[in-house]
C-alpha cells in the first residue's frame, strides 16, 4: 500500500539543510549573536537534528524550555552553550549544573537553587525580567533585591550572570517598544547593583526581523529557523526562509461512491454526485487538528483538495471527484511552497491557529526522516 520509504503510511521529511540555511540567513539579517531555540523537540522537527543543523549554520548558542530537554541534547553529545528557562517549583539544578546548562532565573528562590547547585565552578544564569507579558520573570518591584542578591552570589563564585533577558508580546510595534524601554530600565537596575552580563536578549523571531533596535547583543530565534514566518502578512519566501518540514501520507484506500454518500463521523459531508473518496492515514492522534475538518488542504496527484467531513483519530477522507488517485499515492499536507507543496499556513488558517502549532503538534507516531542531501 505505502509509496513512502521504509513501508511507512505517514512521515515528516525534515530538510536539515534548510535549517542550516535559515540560520545563516538570519545571522546575516540581524547582525547579532544568534540563540537557536530547539524546545518542544525542535518545534516538531527533532531537537537533536535541529540543534546540529542550527550550529552548522552559525548559531552561537542553543535554548530549550526545560532542563530535561537540555540534558537530552547533552546526552546526544551536543556541547554548545545551552540555556533552559522554565522550571518547576523547588527545582533542583544539580544535573543541569553538572552538564553546564545555563539557567533562566525568574525569582530569588530560583537564584538560590542555582547557587546551591554550584560545584567546582559557578553556575551560568540568565536573569529573566518581567517587561509586560504577564508570565514569569523577576517583577520590577523585586529588581533591586534580586539583582543585589545575584551580584552577591556572583562575587562569592557560585553563579555567573551571563545574560539578562525578557520576551515581547508581538502585539504591536508600540507595545514591543514599550516593553523594550522597560527592559532597558531593568538593565540599568542590574548595572546599578554591579551586574555586567555579556548578553542582553529580548527579540524572538518576530522582533529579530522587524524591530532592529530589539536585537541588542543577541537574538533568540525559534520558528524562523524552521523556515516559517512569524508574520501574518509575510510569507517564508518573503523573508528568504525555506520551510524545513514536509508532511506526507500514502493513500490507504480509494472508493468510488454514489451521490448522497455520507463521509466520516456525523456525515458532516455528503457527496453531491458520484465521486471518488481517498483515505489519508493521518488523524488527530498524529496532531492533525480536528477543527480543520472540512477545510484542511491536501495535495494529491498534482492538485490540492480539502478534507471531506470530520478528521478522525487515525484518518480522514478527501473527496477528489473524478481526479485519478490510487492506493499508495503520495498525499502532501504541507511543505515548501517553492517546490509546489501547500504551505503549512493553509492548515493553520483551517484550524484557526498559527503555523507554530501545526508543526509542533505533529505526534510521535509520525516517523521523521531527514531529506536526502
Amino acid at each position: 500500500m505505502s509509496a513512502l520509504p521504509g513501508g511507512h503510511m505517514r512521515e515528516a521529511v525534515i530538510d536539515t539543510s534548510a535549517i542550516t540555511a535559515n540560520v545563516r540567513h538570519l545571522r546575516r539579517v540581524t547582525g547579532a549573536e544568534l540563540i537557536a531555540v530547539v524546545k518542544a523537540d525542535g518545534y516538531g522537527h527533532g531537537a537533536i537534528r535541529s540543534a546540529r543543523a542550527a550550529l552548522a549554520g552559525g548559531a552561537d548558542r542553543l535554548a530549550v524550555a526545560d532542563v530535561d530537554e537540555a540534558l537530552a541534547l547533552r546526552d546526544a553529545g551536543i556541547d554548545a552553550p545551552l540555556l533552559a528557562w522554565l522550571h518547576p517549583p523547588e527545582a533542583s539544578f544539580a544535573a543541569a549544573a553538572a552538564a553546564r546548562v545555563e539557567l533562566g532565573i525568574s525569582s530569588i528562590a530560583q537564584l538560590h537553587a542555582a547557587a546551591g547547585a554550584a560545584g567546582t565552578g559557578a553556575v551560568g544564569v540568565h536573569l529573566k525580567v518581567e517587561t509586560g507579558l504577564g508570565r514569569n520573570g523577576i517583577a520590577p518591584a523585586d529588581y533591586r533585591a534580586a539583582f543585589a542578591e545575584a551580584a552577591r552570589l556572583e562575587r562569592d563564585g557560585r553563579i555567573e550572570v551571563i545574560g539578562l533577558f525578557s520576551h515581547l508580546s508581538n502585539t504591536s510595534e508600540a507595545d514591543d517598544r514599550s516593553a523594550l524601554t522597560r527592559f532597558h530600565v531593568a538593565s540599568e537596575a542590574a548595572a546599578a547593583q554591579g551586574l555586567r552580563p555579556r548578553l542582553h536578549h529580548i527579540a524572538a523571531s518576530h522582533a529579530a526581523i522587524a524591530l532592529p533596535e530589539a536585537r541588542l547583543d543577541c537574538v533568540r530565534v525559534g520558528i524562523s529557523i524552521y523556515g516559517l514566518s512569524p508574520f501574518d502578512d509575510r510569507t517564508s519566501a518573503d523573508l528568504g526562509l525555506r520551510p524545513a518540514m514536509t508532511l506526507h501520507a500514502a493513500v490507504a484506500a480509494v472508493r468510488r461512491v454514489p451521490a448522497g454518500q455520507g463521509v466520516s463521523y456525523g456525515y458532516a459531508h455528503r457527496t453531491g454526485q458520484e465521486t471518488t473518496l481517498a483515505l489519508i492515514p493521518l488523524g488527530y492522534a498524529d496532531g492533525i487538528p480536528r477543527n480543520a475538518s472540512g477545510r484542511g488542504p491536501v495535495q494529491l496527484a498534482g492538485r490540492t483538495f480539502r478534507v471531506a467531513g470530520r478528521i478522525a483519530m487515525d484518518q480522514f477522507v478527501v473527496d477528489v471527484g473524478d481526479h485519478p488517485v490510487a492506493v499508495g499515492d503520495d498525499a502532501v499536507l504541507f511543505g515548501d511552497p517553492a517546490v509546489g507543496a501547500p504551505p503549512v499556513e493553509g492548515w493553520a488558517e483551517a484550524a484557526d491557529t498559527i503555523n507554530y502549532e501545526i508543526v509542533t503538534r505533529i505526534g510521535p507516531r509520525v516517523p521523521r526522516r531527514e531529506a536526502a542531501a
